[in-house]
C-alpha cells in the first residue's frame, strides 16, 4: 500500500490511500485549527481499534453478542520526554458475558497486528526525491 500525504493548509496533514483520506490537524494551543485528530492519536485511534476487531471476530465467530462489550483505552505518559510508557486497554464485558471467555477476550486483544509492530518495529527510512 502506497501512501500519499497532502498538506491542506495551516497545520493540516492529510493520507490518502486506497480511494479513503485520514485527515490529521494540531490543536488550537499548537498553531492547528483542532479540526481532526492528531498523528499520534490516530495511531492510539489504530490500536484501540485492532484489538477491537480481534475481539469482534472472537465474538462472532462464538456467537456472542459484542453489543454490551465497550473498550476503553487510555495512555500513561512520562512527565519529562512526554513519551508513552504504558497503553492500557480495558475491555468492559456485561455480566451475562460467559466467564470462560473473559482471559480469551485479553489474549485475543493482544494478537492486534499493530501492537504486534510496536514489540518487533519496522526499518523506517526516509529518503528525498527529486520531480
Amino acid at each position: 500500500m502506497k501512501i500519499e500525504v497532502s498538506f491542506e493548509g495551516n497545520k493540516k496533514v492529510n493520507a490518502n490511500f486506497n480511494g479513503y483520506t485520514v485527515k490529521t490537524d494540531q490543536p488550537v494551543t499548537e498553531g492547528g485549527e483542532g479540526t481532526a485528530p492528531t498523528p499520534f492519536e490516530l495511531f492510539l485511534a489504530s490500536l484501540a481499534t485492532c484489538a477491537g476487531i480481534y475481539i469482534k471476530s472472537f465474538c462472532d465467530n462464538r456467537n456472542l453478542p459484542t453489543d454490551k462489550i465497550r473498550i476503553f483505552q487510555d495512555v500513561e505518559y512520562n512527565e519529562s520526554t512526554n513519551m508513552a510508557v504504558k497503553i492500557n486497554i480495558e475491555i468492559q464485558v456485561p455480566e451475562d458475558f460467559p466467564e470462560n471467555y473473559r482471559e480469551a477476550l485479553i489474549a485475543v486483544a493482544g494478537k492486534c497486528k499493530v501492537k504486534k509492530h510496536l514489540f518487533n518495529p519496522p526499518e523506517v527510512v526516509a529518503f528525498t526525491t527529486v520531480k
